[in-house]
């Protein structure tokens, strides 16, 4: 159920996402202003969104308030230290416990007893505002690419590395029976519906995360394909646990392929937007005609 309290966060939790993604040099310009104190501080604002919807819910915690406003200052403070011993930003062990920390979480729904019942969206969101704001605020990474402004070169490059991928899988699912094909048209509106749900909600945010961040760190240590290799496998054992109570190693296989592309659509121009519409793109067509 849509309560103002919900919409009244969901609205506040959009804004640093898009705030970064269309504005990224005000954003970080912006933090640099801020007094020290004050530039690390601030995501812990980030807890006033957890009450907002958990006191509407009626599942507000003072313990889940104070987790959510020290978590963000910890993130910051990591990687404001992993900036100032790693200038050349080749990255720093701060720099993956950060992004373990952050993938654990949401993967493993660590956070979700927060949350009222399937209102547990907000957490993923939320931590990933919460790095967001410290790579580009504090660490000033760069090479990330989270650039939303969309371009037609990259509707070539993602589209590209989707139909390059298409078959691949189709021929992979259907022969281990993970997918099945429907043959429905749905319409023009649910087709385009599903897509730009799943562009900004799913693929945005895991192509920064894993193409934007995991990529760009290990391609900086092991090279163009090594990275490119474990960041797949990476991205393909975070779909472990799901649909399926255990190990869903079919969804791991075609996650872990489907990832090579999306990798190779990101490091083309080192732009999410193009990874997120072979993504997008991707798990549309399974949503809608292969599930």
């Amino acid at each position: 159920m849509v309560t103002p309290a919900n919409a009244v966060a969901a609205l506040l939790t959009l804004i640093p996402f898009l705030a970064a993604a269309f504005f990224p040099g005000h954003v970080a310009g912006w933090a640099q202003r801020l007094p020290a104190w004050a530039r690390f501080c601030c995501p812990s604002a980030l807890s006033i969104l957890y009450a907002l919807v958990a006191g509407a819910g009626g599942t507000f915690s003072w313990a889940w308030f104070t987790l959510y406003a020290i978590l963000p200052i910890a993130i910051a403070a990591l990687l404001g230290q992993a900036a100032r011993l790693d200038p050349d930003r080749n990255g720093n062990w701060r720099d993956y416990l950060v992004l373990a920390a952050l993938g654990l979480a949401v993967d493993l729904r660590w956070l979700e007893p927060a949350w009222p019942a399937h209102l547990a969206v907000f957490n993923k969101v939320l931590l990933l505002d919460a790095g967001i704001y410290a790579f580009l605020a504090i660490r000033r990474f760069d090479g990330v690419g989270f650039d939303l402004r969309l371009r037609l070169r990259d509707a070539g490059i993602g589209l590209r590395e989707a139909a390059l991928y298409t078959p691949l899988a189709l021929a992979l699912g259907l022969g281990l029976g993970f997918l099945h094909f429907h043959a429905a048209w749905p319409g023009i509106m649910p087709i385009a519906g599903a897509w730009i749900f799943t562009f900004f909600l799913i693929a945005v945010p895991e192509e920064l995360f894993f193409r934007g961040w995991v990529q760009n760190l290990l391609e900086r240590r092991m090279g163009r394909i090594p990275s490119l290799l474990v960041t797949s496998i990476l991205f393909g054992l975070a779909h472990f646990n799901k649909r399926a109570a255990h190990f869903n190693w079919r969804y791991v296989l075609l996650a872990a392929l489907a990832g090579i592309f999306y990798g190779r659509a990101w490091r083309n121009d080192r732009r999410v937007a193009a990874s997120a519409i072979t993504h997008a793109t991707v798990d549309a067509i399974w949503s809608l005609w292969l599930r």
